[in-house]
């Protein structure tokens, strides 16, 4: 069970409730914002940074859903695991390349870009001290330095929010292999390849 009560979309106030269109979303498409209405002004912050961040922008959807599903596995937010957006999967990310988020440097039907990303998110979430110039020479060979900021925020975001949602235990809702025991390591990748045992998210 959560930490803090997640509330159901009927208790937000008017606001958030027209804010995120919170009547026509599921409690899992809800998710973190269930717990953030506790505090309705900093919901609806976060819900519009989170929002703006999700826009069409410099990078590809496939590119931002590869490296949020490597930051969950790092951070072990089952909420983050389970959830798959569906812009993400129009772009290209279907079960079989999440799949290759086991061994990014290895995976055939990652880019070089992809993985340049991928190995600057296993550090923001893993080793941020150890970040140096060489890690940013490497993704300088692929991406403009607007497309680093836009990454870093992304990441930053992902990191801290999916620790968050991580401490708070928000797994009620989700499929029976991420809520596995305490202390059990959760992947995001399905070992059993099934992929209706994870939930679609919006947008």
């Amino acid at each position: 069970m959560a930490r803090i009560r997640m509330l159901a979309a009927e208790e937000f106030p008017a606001a958030l409730r027209t804010q995120l269109g919170a009547d026509d979303k599921t409690p899992l498409e809800l998710g973190n914002l269930r717990i953030y209405a506790h505090r309705p002004a900093l919901a609806q912050a976060y819900a519009t940074y989170m929002a703006e961040l999700r826009r069409p922008g410099l990078l590809s959807r496939r590119l931002v859903e590869l490296v949020r599903l490597r930051v969950a596995f790092h951070n072990q937010c089952r909420s983050c695991m389970a959830v798959r957006y569906r812009d993400g999967a129009a772009d290209g990310v279907d079960e079989g390349l999440v799949c290759q988020l086991a061994s990014p440097d290895e995976a055939p039907d990652l880019s070089d870009a992809e993985r340049s990303a991928l190995r600057f998110a296993d550090r923001m979430a893993t080793d941020h001290l150890s970040i140096d110039d060489a890690l940013f020479a490497d993704l300088r060979s692929h991406f403009s330095e607007a497309e680093i900021v836009e990454l870093g925020m992304n990441v930053a975001a992902f990191v801290g929010y999916g620790r968050l949602s991580m401490a708070m235990d928000m797994v009620d809702e989700l499929p029976e292999r991420f809520r596995s025991a305490a202390g059990a390591v959760v992947t995001p990748w399905n070992p059993d390849g099934d992929p209706d045992a994870v939930p679609v998210g919006a947008p």
